[in-house]
């Protein structure tokens, strides 16, 4: 008699277990910009061992409306950097969009009627850049090294080189001063607010809508942008756009701040904006960089700015010390992907 057999089922492979979840302290020090947080933290604790009266909401308020122009700036070059592209030129549109803006007022022009008008022209310029960039095949870096003069003659030849001054007797102009002077509660700049505003806007643009994902893609390899059916010139266009649009709002602050401009305003801030963005942690070949990052860069160059102020020591000292945390970030940033690499 035969003996039958049970069949026996093959063993059943259990499922991998899933890896455990990073707590967000952990993602954080995994960041780009946590080497920038730490050495901003360390900063600031030496900013308060060193620096008479650095420990102060009064302090931090002030730091905080020093650094508003220049953070607005940086949320536009931001776009441009992770774009693989470079805007030497903002600098200058800042100056340009002030002086429209006040040749305007000047000339009876309502005040929100003026700032829109000088916000259009920096929005103008960078849409120039992003044309020519793109149209043309230059690189960014000829373009708005080209434009930089350009926008600065264009800036000088409508002021007829004369500074343009802002009577805050005019009642308009006491209301446009608001923009730059006034306190949101009696306490906080509304520079500052302006800035936190367009930080917020640019963080949720950058890393919640398509464009933002695009501006990724492009800026980590435009051909494979490319072929994934992302129309690689238009991101960079309204990059540069956006850039210019941000320079001529600064612009325009500037202005309600001081109730001054002349033609040569601006001259240098291309420089700290790019700097804050490569500080906070974003690549200079593109494809990686958060607004986060360029918030803490900003942060960083403000409150070192603000330590070497209250310490006394020269301006030509902070841009000493401006080019060498530049190059340190760089360095930085170049070992970290060396590192990366070899894993």
């Amino acid at each position: 008699m035969a003996q039958t057999t049970t069949p026996v089922a093959p063993p059943v492979a259990k499922p991998a277990a899933a890896p455990p979840a990073r707590s967000p302290l952990r993602r954080f020090l995994h960041a780009r910009e946590a080497s920038t947080f730490l050495a901003l933290v360390v900063l600031f604790a030496l900013g308060t061992l060193i620096a008479p009266g650095f420990v102060g909401t009064g302090n931090f308020l002030t730091v905080g409306q020093q650094i508003a122009q220049i953070g607005i700036m940086a949320v536009g070059v931001t776009f441009v950097i992770i774009n693989a592209e470079i805007d030497l030129s903002v600098g200058s549109i800042y100056g340009l969009g002030a002086v429209v803006c006040g040749l305007l007022m000047t000339s009876d022009v309502a005040w929100p009627l003026a700032a829109l008008g000088g916000i259009a022209a920096g929005a103008a310029a960078g849409l120039l850049n992003g044309l020519m960039t793109v149209g043309f095949g230059i690189p960014s870096f000829i373009v708005t090294l080209g434009t930089l003069s350009v926008y600065r003659g264009v800036t000088l030849l409508l002021s007829g080189g004369a500074p343009i001054s802002l009577s805050a007797k005019d009642p308009a102009v006491a209301e446009f001063n608001l923009l730059g002077q006034g306190k949101l509660f009696g306490v906080v700049p509304m520079q500052l607010v302006l800035f936190a505003l367009v930080a917020v806007v640019g963080t949720i643009v950058l890393s919640r809508s398509r464009y933002g994902f695009n501006t990724y893609a492009v800026g980590g390899s435009a051909e494979a942008a490319r072929l994934c059916g992302i129309n690689t010139g238009r991101v960079k266009v309204a990059a540069f756009t956006l850039s210019g649009t941000l320079a001529g709002l600064a612009g325009v602050l500037g202005l309600s701040f001081l109730s001054y401009v002349q033609g040569v305003t601006g001259t240098g801030m291309e420089l700290t904006a790019i700097s804050a963005v490569i500080i906070g942690g974003a690549a200079l070949f593109g494809g990686s960089g958060t607004m986060l990052g360029t918030v803490i860069g900003v942060a960083f160059i403000g409150v070192l700015q603000n330590i070497l102020n209250l310490r006394g020591i020269s301006s030509f000292w902070q841009t000493v010390a401006t080019g060498a945390v530049i190059i340190l970030a760089v360095a930085a940033d170049t070992w970290l992907r060396r590192r990366s690499g070899r894993r």
